[in-house]
């Protein structure tokens, strides 16, 4: 097909948003290990999820085998108002790095919360709202999670409670701003308004936060007010089942030009915008249909695939949630105040850790001036001031092209444009005036907390 065929932005019908989300749990070999108890290291059940989550996503949770699950109607309509999103060809960046190379970026911030978030966020909330629930509790890094919540919640009629790690709150309070305008309480982590968050700073005294602190502060909260449940904007397996219409869509839109990725890129904090946008192309792969080349990109300062561990850990700094088997720097692991507050959790996707300890997808880390280093130039060819934590994929993706030229490959390559930068604005003043810097843990760092794993057989 000639090179010229292929539009800058490939779109697809609203008829043709996926009526189903794909679980690729189904076609997993190896599923991902169960969530434990921590007090008793024994298997979660359904019933001992539901004072946390809503029931109909403890099921989603649980559920290993169903492949397809339907879309409630009431939430296809709503996606209806940001999707399907663009799938775009990078033409200007192409020829800006003058590589042979096909760059292709599937383009998740079209929608007011500025993100892929939204994705996962009315679904949860649908679903508490269906089960008669108040209202919502959650945490929030950088503060796409924690608007995409806070405007569904809004949609919905129901309370969110929103605690913002405090690095990030500080750094964007225009983030805030926003979600106080859906109507959501923000409160940043560590606080003293719960007794997880008390005792972290306790034992943390001036501690910056991290998203493991106000995981626990959050879940804090919902084990103390009734008519509340939890809601996570990554790393479990129902966010990673609701962000599949990101791959879903963008297959389709690439099937239309007959267009096949060799790699897919994705950045990662706790999986939910990679685990969506490789789902159906990793169902692939794992099924023998085609093969690709699949790579997680985490930042240098919280490094937990490429330097972690493989096992147990608690999912928040405070233990006060369920065991998750994961690539993990620890509990206790804080990383340094970067600018990339969305990939600052200490642990991976079980899904994901599980895919990448069976070798079917590649892992690499990147230094912050680095990332804004490529977010600027994507920027200045493609238009679009990309959020810190996407430009960890750019990052990549230019990296692989760069290869491309090199070698004369015309390899095509996608990535995921997570959302885009316009609350990130101090963080590239401070790159802009060259005050940014790289803080990278050192191996004391991290065997310091790896050492305080739990003990599980």
């Amino acid at each position: 097909m000639a090179h010229t065929e292929i539009p800058y932005k490939i779109y697809l019908s609203e008829n043709e948003i996926p009526r189903y989300w794909y679980n690729v749990r189904a076609d997993m070999k190896n599923k991902p290990a169960p969530l434990l108890n921590p007090q008793t290291g024994e298997k979660l059940k359904q019933q001992d999820l539901e004072h946390i989550f809503c029931s109909e996503l403890v099921k989603q949770e649980l559920d290993n085998d169903t492949p397809q699950v339907e879309i409630p109607q009431e939430i296809r309509d709503f996606y209806k108002m940001y999707r399907p999103s663009p799938t775009v060809r990078a033409y200007c960046l192409e020829k800006a790095l003058d590589t042979p190379a096909h760059i292709y970026y599937k383009f998740e911030g079209n929608n007011t919360s500025g993100s892929h978030k939204l994705n996962s966020a009315i679904a949860q909330a649908f679903y508490a709202k269906k089960q008669g629930l108040k209202g919502l509790a959650t945490e929030t890094g950088a503060g796409q999670w924690g608007t995409a919540l806070s405007m569904s919640c809004a949609y919905l009629g129901l309370d969110c409670r929103v605690y913002m790690v405090k690095v990030s709150y500080e750094q964007k309070p225009a983030r805030k701003e926003v979600m106080r305008t859906y109507g959501a309480t923000v409160i940043p982590s560590p606080s003293n308004t719960t007794e997880i968050g008390i005792k972290i700073n306790k034992e943390h005294p001036g501690t910056t936060g991290s998203l493991g602190c106000a995981i626990s502060e959050a879940v804090d909260f919902v084990s103390h007010h009734d008519g509340y449940r939890y809601a996570l904007g990554s790393v479990l397996n129902q966010v990673m089942l609701h962000q599949s219409i990101i791959g879903l869509e963008a297959k389709s839109a690439l099937d239309k030009y007959s267009v096949v990725p060799d790699v897919i890129i994705g950045c990662a904090g706790g999986g939910s915008n990679l685990g969506g946008l490789i789902a159906p192309f990793m169902g692939e792969k794992i099924r023998g249909e085609k093969d690709y080349r699949i790579i997680a990109v985490e930042p240098a300062s919280c490094p937990s695939f490429t330097r972690g561990v493989y096992a147990y850990d608690f999912c928040d700094t405070g233990r006060v949630c369920p065991l998750a088997k994961m690539y993990t720097l620890g509990s206790q692991f804080i990383p340094s105040a970067n600018h990339a507050g969305g990939l600052r959790f200490h642990g991976m996707s079980p899904v994901l850790s599980q895919l990448y300890h069976d070798g079917l997808m590649e892992a690499v880390s990147v230094e912050q001036t680095k990332v804004f280093e490529a977010a600027e130039l994507f920027c200045r060819t493609e238009g679009i001031l990309p959020a810190p934590e996407s430009s960890h994929a750019i990052r990549c993706a230019i990296d692989e092209a760069l290869k491309c030229k090199e070698t004369g490959e015309e390899k095509n390559i996608l990535f995921g444009l997570t959302g885009t930068g316009y609350f990130d604005l101090t963080a590239y003043q401070k790159f802009n005036d060259g005050e940014m810097n790289d803080i990278i843990p050192t191996d004391e760092d991290i065997a310091r907390s790896v050492a305080l794993l739990p003990k599980v057989q």
